[in-house]
């Protein structure tokens, strides 16, 4: 298979990029140079957001694109219709953010999408603009050729956006750690090298249409992702569970200061956590265990001297030591079940 990655460098275009070269599939990366590509793919250079600057797509043939990008759909739309009649499909990575605000727990690839995006246009806010690109694609290349991969919570090694990672460092910290419950609150998330495979799988399979990408649910639990943390950092962290209520009253934003974690029966968290994804698993995905997950991505972090990366137009994440402190002086202290250290569960 020959395959053109648009990006290829970070997180998930990394992730695909690996994955297909594992396969040995012949792979072209194109990019701003940025960052070093994986040895093994062929790089071209150039910035789709500058006059000319795909330039050095104009010739060549692929089996399939990859694109990973999330600001301006016309950006998506340029380079679609530049590759169109020289690629046989288009797959692009979009979000589960691009469903009608909240959808209900269970919405599948049916459920209504956001309103006011165009395939041209500028860019946004990121609902919008990832349904732009969704438009854009289909657009250029026909419902047939399109792969529309509607990923929600994304985990793993090269992380960029700094959820997994955060909570990696603060568990090795150690010491009491603010663990916000119930504990068995199902999460739904896939590793990034997951989502590289089916992606691959996609391609191959001649796929086409919108796919909810994500682990099916009850594949992992808040307990199961921070207690991996606890293990594979091999701290001496105490998750302290706290309600949820708690948290909230103390002005803790859910998802960014407690990255992952959302409160059970809000509208978020039925966003997030609760898509029916039995289209992406009949066609394919396989998710392996949350241990294997974190475990990997602590091994990374190492790797790289304990800093992971992180994207310029994303928010920070994490949450302030000294509010974290506050929270649980003010909690109960007391054991939790089974002898784990809480607060109120």
């Amino acid at each position: 298979m020959r395959l053109l990655v648009l990006g290829g460098t970070e997180f998930v275009g990394r992730a695909v990029v690996e994955a297909a070269l594992g396969r040995g599939w012949d792979v072209t990366v194109f990019n701003r140079g940025r960052f070093a590509s994986t040895p093994g793919a062929r790089s071209l250079t150039g910035d789709r957001t500058s006059p000319g600057g795909l330039d050095a797509l104009a010739e060549g043939d692929w089996d399939a694109v990859v694109d990973t990008w999330s600001a301006a759909p016309r950006a998506v739309h340029e380079a679609a219709r530049l590759l169109r009649g020289r690629a046989r499909r288009y797959v692009y990575v979009s979000s589960c953010s691009v469903y009608t605000w909240a959808p209900p727990a269970g919405y599948a690839e049916d459920a209504p999408v956001v309103e006011g995006a165009e395939p041209d246009a500028g860019q946004s806010d990121y609902a919008r603009d990832k349904r732009g690109g969704e438009l854009a694609v289909v657009d250029a290349f026909g419902a047939q050729s399109s792969v529309l991969v509607r990923a929600g919570l994304i985990l793993g090694p090269y992380e960029n956006v700094g959820r997994l990672p955060w909570w990696l460092t603060r568990i090795a910290a150690g010491g009491p750690v603010l663990a916000p419950g119930p504990r068995e609150l199902p999460l739904q998330y896939v590793d990034v090298r997951d989502l590289a495979e089916w992606i691959l799988g996609a391609v191959e399979r001649e796929l086409s249409g919108p796919y909810n990408l994500m682990s099916p649910q009850g594949h992992a639990t808040m307990s199961g992702l921070l207690e991996a943390c606890v293990r594979a950092t091999g701290s001496d962290a105490e998750l302290r569970w706290t309600a949820p209520e708690i948290i909230l009253d103390a002005g803790i934003e859910p998802w960014t200061e407690l990255p992952v974690w959302v409160p059970p029966g809000s509208d978020m968290h039925d966003a997030l956590h609760a898509a029916d994804v039995s289209r992406a698993v009949e066609a394919g995905l396989a998710c392996r265990p949350v241990e294997e997950t974190v475990a990997d991505t602590w091994a990374w972090l190492r790797s790289i001297g304990g800093e992971a990366p992180q994207r310029p137009d994303r928010t920070r994440k994490g949450l302030d030591p000294e509010v974290e402190a506050k929270v649980l002086a003010a909690g109960t202290g007391g054991p939790g079940p089974e002898g784990v250290p809480g607060t109120t569960l």
